[in-house]
């Protein structure tokens, strides 16, 4: 958890506390998926070699440097590639709620909607949609696809 004192606040109305801790979470998706995006990147290249270092220089004295990023280092210095975890991420329904309440108020949150659609995706071992995309391409173009 967070130290401090900060992190409370009379927001307004009965029910804007619940509101804007639900508009925390939506921007914790979005933080949480451009880490691991990133992350992603620098474990697909040949030339960066030691990625944990890279996240750790960035824990001070950086534009990105946060509490979560933080964790994102105490993750990798657990399992440096991850290897023991599964690429699967649950979503306990506040991401959902932000961009429910995004919708009903015609914001435009393509960040926080990206990330919760990321989740869904990490739990489909064999994509329906991609198969179908695929397929798609393998018609119009000719371009391979992997078959079964």
């Amino acid at each position: 958890k967070p130290e401090g004192d900060f992190g409370s606040v009379h927001a307004g109305k009965v029910g804007a506390g619940h509101f804007s801790k639900m508009v925390h979470n939506g921007i914790e998706y979005a933080m949480m998926q451009a880490y691991a995006e990133g992350w992603e990147l620098l474990e697909a290249v040949d030339s960066v070699t030691d990625v944990r270092e890279v996240f750790r220089s960035w824990q001070e004295g950086t534009v990105i440097r946060s509490w979560l990023l933080d964790l994102a280092v105490n993750a990798l210095d657990d399992d440096e590639h991850l290897d023991k975890l599964r690429g699967f991420a649950q979503d306990s329904g506040e991401g959902r709620w932000t961009v429910e309440a995004a919708i009903d108020n015609s914001v435009p949150l393509p960040a926080i909607t990206a990330s919760l659609f990321a989740r869904f995706a990490s739990r489909q071992d064999d994509s329906p949609q991609m198969k179908m995309i695929a397929a798609l391409r393998n018609q119009f173009g000719g371009h391979a696809v992997e078959k079964k």
